[in-house]
Formats: structure tokens, C-alpha cells, sequence
């Protein structure tokens, strides 16, 4: 998910899909690069693909990040990027790579699912609302921009099951936002308070202890609906750290937790 900043969104490198435009797409065995792109990855985990990977492997959160992340910090933002741990060979593969092909693909990661599409928001001024973009960018390498088939952004989402993904990794994206900006005072994400707020986004199997096992639900109001869904339900659990790093950081006001008087 990027943040398109310029004024001419054209000149982003990629084809800039126009609403309803179609390209052509397939990936399959039969394809001579198929797996190819599964190597050597700079690729970004958003905070839903790590509930997803911890379906898929069957291991916590916590172990997710330990095992299988390296934490980067960019200029464009005071909170850290979650980079996927490439495998120790020649190579660089990625670790979920098995000779059949990704061995973790009904829970792979937004960016795999969104391939060879690139989602962008753009924001024309703080007056306009942002807007969804869509680039169609495979590598020089790919044969399947080859291929017969034939999809909108739109069909290739719905096809490849990216409806929810998308929408979580937009309410993650709106939260990202706010971190262009220090909220910590010159301490750096990897405060107290940075670590609290890594850890409602990134780790909710720590974040769901925290929640029940602290006085948290008695220094703040959950609505009730979300309160009991947070005890099985990741996906509300990871909503509700979004809306907890909103109050608890940046002082925001949300419908979703208010602190107890």
C-alpha cells in the first residue's frame, strides 16, 4: 500500500489502471517463471497478514515476528515497517517457499495476493478525501502478463479472495498515516509507548493478554458488541488495537473504546 504524494500519479512507474480497465494476467505451473517471483523479496507484512500467517504456520503472533520478521524504520514514518525474513540460501527465498509452491497460499500476504497489482492511495490535498489507485506492475521477468485471461482490478481482487485484505490494510494504512508526524516526543517507536502501540497492531495474541489479564478494561469502555468478539475473533481484536493506538497515541476520539471517568 503506498501513499501517492505527487501531483501527476501518472508518473508513478507501472500502468496506472483507469476505473474498469482490464489486463492480462495468469500464474500457473505452466508458466517458465513460475515461482521466480518468490525470491529475493523486499516485501512489507501488514499487520492483518500476520493473523493470517499465524492460522496458516499455527503458531502465536509473537513467534511470527521473532521467527520470521526483521523490523525496519523509514524516513516517511515514526513507526517501524514489519519486513519479511528472507531464507538463508543463495538464493534469498522466501521462507514459505516449498517445491509444490507457497506452502502458506490460502493465508499468503496482501502483497502476494495483490500481485501483479499495486494499490496506491492518493492524496490530492488535506481537503480531499484520498483515493484508491491501482498500478499494473509486474517484473520484466513475468510471463504471465503473457497469458490470455483478462481481469479488472475489481474481478482480480474478488478472484483471489483480497475484499477483506484490502479493506484491513486500508484501516491499517489510515492509522500509518498518523505517524508521519512523532507522537513520541523525540523517544522513538521503540518507547513504551511505541512498543504498547507495535504491539496492538502487530501482536494480538499479547494484545488480547494485555486487554484481559490488566486493568485495561477498567481504565476504558469497549462497545459491547466488540468486546465479546475480542476473545476468539483476531480480526476484531486487531480493529480495536487501530482504534486503541488512535486514543492511546494520538489523543483521537473513536467510537469503538473511550476512557472510563
Amino acid at each position: 500500500m503506498k501513499y501517492v504524494q505527487i501531483e501527476n500519479p501518472e508518473a508513478v512507474s507501472g500502468k496506472l489502471l483507469a476505473p474498469g480497465e482490464s489486463f492480462s494476467f495468469a500464474c500457473h505451473p505452466g508458466v517458465s517463471c513460475f515461482n521466480q517471483c518468490c525470491r529475493n523479496l523486499r516485501l512489507f507484512l501488514y499487520p492483518y497478514d500476520i493473523i493470517r500467517l499465524k492460522k496458516a504456520l499455527g503458531i502465536g503472533t509473537g513467534d511470527i515476528i521473532d521467527r520470521h520478521t526483521d523490523l525496519v524504520l523509514r524516513d516517511s514514518t515514526h513507526f517501524p515497517s514489519v519486513l519479511l525474513r528472507m531464507a538463508d540460501n543463495a538464493e534469498r527465498t522466501c521462507p514459505f517457499l516449498s517445491d509444490n509452491g507457497c506452502s502458506v497460499y490460502p493465508d499468503r500476504p496482501q502483497t502476494c495476493r495483490a500481485f501483479p497489482v499495486e494499490q496506491g492511495l492518493y492524496f490530492k490535498d488535506e481537503n480531499t478525501p484520498p483515493a484508491m489507485l491501482h498500478y499494473f506492475r509486474p517484473p520484466d521477468f513475468c510471463m504471465g502478463q503473457y497469458e490470455s485471461s483478462r481481469w479488472t482490478a475489481a474481478s482480480w481482487e474478488a478472484d483471489q479472495n483480497a475484499v477483506f485484505y484490502n479493506r484491513m490494510t486500508l484501516e491499517w494504512a489510515d492509522i500509518l498515516r498518523l505517524f508521519h508526524t512523532d507522537p513520541f516526543g523525540g523517544e522513538g517507536p521503540y518507547s513504551g509507548k511505541g512498543k504498547m502501540a507495535f504491539m496492538a497492531a502487530y501482536n494480538v495474541d499479547a494484545f488480547r493478554d494485555f486487554i484481559l489479564n490488566s486493568s485495561f478494561l477498567r481504565r476504558y469502555a469497549v462497545a459491547p458488541k466488540l468486546r465479546m468478539k475480542i476473545k476468539t475473533d483476531d480480526a476484531a481484536l486487531l480493529r480495536l488495537g487501530f482504534s486503541w493506538i488512535r486514543l492511546f497515541v494520538f489523543g483521537l476520539p473513536t467510537g469503538d473504546i473511550v476512557v472510563r471517568k
